[in-house]
């Protein structure tokens, strides 16, 4: 099964990890290029994941998941290698409307984590629906080198004409081809 490529906003949605350790950490840090609204439930905390949480003054419990945790998130990231509390975890997001991820477990995720690339404004996610996260990670890392280091500056850059710039076809079309400059004078290097 292929997963759709979407991009969440994830501003108003609380996000929960059920987990302390490595894994749960890596989808930490890929969260937190995104927001700072994470809650982390775990019975044991790795101490670098403790450091991570406390750098970025986020709130934790060590503890064990409880039913009706997720009853206010939006999120629920099951970073466990208990695959009994992913079904459960994954079977109780349905009652709330909550996306759920279990990590490395597809049959109980609404979304999986791509492997992605963030340069300011610029977000290029890869998949591989699961198949091969190996594969994804260096298709990530070979596109990482061709993206210039001042695509950050051209976002900004195009943001503002965007929002001083009536809307219509001339803007449209003048965004463009400022795009298609860029990357042509880009590729030409």
């Amino acid at each position: 099964m292929a997963y759709f490529p979407a991009f969440i906003k994830l501003d108003s949605k609380n996000i929960l990890i059920v987990g302390g350790g490595k894994i749960a950490l890596e989808k930490l840090e890929h969260l937190l290029d995104f927001t700072k609204d994470i809650s982390i439930i775990a019975l044991n905390f790795s101490d670098e994941m403790l450091r991570c949480i406390q750098k970025n003054k986020l709130s934790y419990e060590k503890r064990a998941y409880k039913q009706g945790d997720i009853s206010e998130v939006g999120v629920v990231v099951v970073a466990v290698d208990d695959i009994a509390l992913q079904a459960k975890i994954f079977a109780e997001s349905k009652n709330y409307n909550c996306l759920c991820n279990s990590v490395d477990s597809v049959e109980y995720c609404d979304f999986i984590f791509p492997s992605y690339i963030k340069k300011d404004d610029l977000t290029i996610a890869v998949s591989t629906s699961g198949a091969s996260p190996a594969m994804a990670k260096y298709l990530r890392i070979y596109l990482e080198h061709l993206i210039p280091e001042s695509i950050g500056t051209f976002l900004k850059e195009m943001k503002n004409l965007r929002k001083t710039l009536p809307k219509g076809k001339k803007r449209m079309k003048m965004l463009d081809e400022k795009a298609k400059n860029y990357i042509q004078n880009w590729s030409a290097k």
